[in-house]
């Protein structure tokens, strides 16, 4: 059982596959996401095969250097940055066998070795939407994060929101844009839309990290708003505004269940008019992130009840951050349940739980050993 370097894999210690990349227009954060991950993994305790997903779908070897895979500038990262070859990698899905494989043209087929768990970094579309772990699922290879189910449901903004309100919990007004409605009958669509008044904020029903979001403040916007955000997903969800704090809480499963962080607050400031990608990513945006957030204590204790109410009524694992609106009159709503949030020492998840104590290379190995402890199968 070899390495990528060739050199003999230990069997004494765990095999982790760091998946990152993908075919979302996410792809860029997952690799940045992915730079830190690598750097915090503990080499004495696991051995470490990065694995690239590139925008096309194939699975690559890549350098396990984590400072190519940072934002430079405005410049993002990508899997072709750091790819060692065109060569392909192939995991089985094959119950009887964790083996990668690499295929190259014109050789024999390379054996890496098996891998004992996979931390799939992916973000959106093709990797934290279900698809991915059906397939490790298929495979019976242990990972890190929720199920199939919850990964689909928490993708899918307008059945997450149904769940709530299915299991009780607090949720805002919302119009879904299904392109079949869109196609046949705009006009209905926007009756729809206007009945939440405006503003309203147009997104792809399925993606992530602010990608082709937008605040529409009147009906004449409000088409153009709805063909950026389906260039991301045919689907689209209106959400009406919500007028409140912002307030954020990370879930993360520990050997006696799910435990919630300090919360903490979003605070948009400079020329944006909300939480959209420049104020989320790049240098220099004007947002301000308070860990934690300046609550009261029954405030926090209502946000981290609700939280992990939200990860338990999607049947979500190991991990999730829970976003919330603190409205004028005090109470709670929850806007989103994401599976895979942005994990750079400095994004609100391992901050919250750093300011809770845990700090950013313990929560990396929390991760590892729940998904090493919990059952492969879909009928956990």
């Amino acid at each position: 059982m070899n390495d990528v370097s060739g050199t003999p894999h230990s069997t004494s210690r765990p095999r982790v596959a760091v998946v990152f990349g993908g075919r979302s227009s996410e792809h860029a954060i997952s690799c940045v996401t992915a730079g830190s991950v690598l750097a915090a993994i503990d080499r004495s305790k696991y051995d470490v095969l990065p694995i690239g997903i590139g925008t096309d779908g194939r699975w690559m070897l890549v350098g396990d250097d984590p400072e190519r895979l940072a934002i430079r500038g405005e410049r993002l990262p990508a899997v072709a940055d750091v790819a060692e070859s065109s060569a392909a990698v192939v995991l089985a899905a094959d119950p009887t066998s964790r083996e990668i494989t690499v295929l190259e043209p014109g050789a024999l087929p390379k054996l890496l070795g098996e891998i004992d768990v996979v931390f799939p970094l992916l973000h959106g579309p093709y990797g934290e939407d279900g698809t991915f772990q059906g397939f490790l699922e298929l495979a019976q290879v242990p990972y890190v994060g929720s199920g199939v189910l919850a990964s689909a449901a928490s993708m899918d903004k307008e059945y997450m929101k149904a769940l709530f309100t299915g299991f009780g919990l607090p949720s805002g007004p919302y119009a879904t844009v299904r392109p079949r409605e869109w196609e046949r009958d705009p006009a209905a669509v926007r009756e729809a839309v206007s009945s939440l008044g405006f503003p309203v904020f147009v997104k792809p029903a399925r993606a992530g990290s602010s990608m082709g979001v937008a605040k529409v403040h009147r009906i004449e916007d409000l088409d153009a708003a709805i063909e950026e955000a389906r260039r991301h997903d045919p689907k689209v969800i209106v959400e009406g505004m919500l007028v409140g704090r912002e307030i954020e809480c990370g879930v993360l499963e520990f050997e006696d269940g799910p435990r919630a962080s300090l919360p903490a607050e979003v605070r948009v400031g400079g020329d944006h008019e909300f939480y959209d990608f420049a104020a989320k990513y790049l240098p220099d945006n004007g947002t301000e992130l308070d860990v934690p957030a300046s609550l009261t204590k029954e405030q926090t204790a209502e946000v981290q009840r609700l939280a992990v109410a939200a990860f338990e009524a999607l049947s979500c694992e190991g991990l999730a951050r829970v976003d919330f609106f603190l409205l004028e009159n005090g109470h709670f709503v929850i806007n989103e349940v994401n599976t895979m949030p942005g994990f750079t020492p400095v994004s609100m998840f391992p901050s919250m739980w750093q300011a809770t104590g845990v700090d950013y290379a313990e929560l990396v190995d929390r991760l590892i050993q729940a998904a090493l402890r919990r059952p492969n199968t879909l009928l956990r």
